[in-house]
């Protein structure tokens, strides 16, 4: 009799183990700057962090778009688009997804002023908005929280044309998922994380 229950016992854990396994698709997480957001469709569409390390992102991967959770409860807040990838001040480099070309742009610029160590709740930069473009005086000034850098520089006339989101960046997304373009989770991660653009 204790032979035969310890068999059941064993036959009950295998086929649990066997069930789990088969059953087992845990999903997947993809994170990225966005690129493009569509309330009225309730779509996302953001260049893959291929790094995923909160302090030094690279945002060089392909876009993904994905239809965002029917359930509120799963999905945060909306995100904001923009364009801008990177801005590298050692390299005085500005790297853009061109929508265009469907590519990336590196865009070499001129500083006409720059200050680091600026905190989100600085005065030269709580309740603004940026980017702040001024086509006239061929200038545009980005805030980097997450770099804490407030940048004023002049790009190539050829530049200044492009809409102001361009030197904008994006939110920074998380989303869950078994089946490719169908979010189960969404996060908003600039809204809720300690690293901001």
């Amino acid at each position: 009799m204790g032979k035969k229950l310890s068999w059941l016992t064993l036959l009950a854990i295998l086929t649990a183990m066997l069930l789990l396994l088969g059953c087992g698709d845990m999903g997947k997480v993809e994170q990225g700057r966005v690129i493009g957001f569509d309330n009225a469709k309730a779509t996302v569409t953001f260049i893959v962090d291929m790094k995923h390390d909160a302090g030094n992102p690279d945002y060089s991967g392909a876009p993904l778009t994905f239809a965002l959770p029917k359930d509120p409860m799963e999905r945060g807040e909306d995100p904001k688009a923009g364009m801008r990838m990177k801005l590298d001040t050692k390299t005085k480099e500005i790297v853009i997804y061109d929508p265009a070309t469907q590519g990336f742009k590196k865009i070499t610029y001129t500083v006409i002023d720059q200050k680091e160590g600026v905190a989100k709740d600085d005065p030269l930069v709580a309740g603004k908005k940026f980017p702040m473009v001024d086509r006239t005086k061929k200038a545009i000034t980005i805030y980097s929280g997450r770099q804490k850098i407030l940048s004023t520089f002049s790009v190539p006339d050829e530049y200044l044309s492009l809409p102001d989101n361009t030197w904008e960046a994006g939110d920074e997304v998380r989303v869950y998922f078994k089946e490719p373009g169908k979010a189960l989770r969404f996060q908003n991660i600039t809204k809720t994380d300690i690293f901001k653009k």
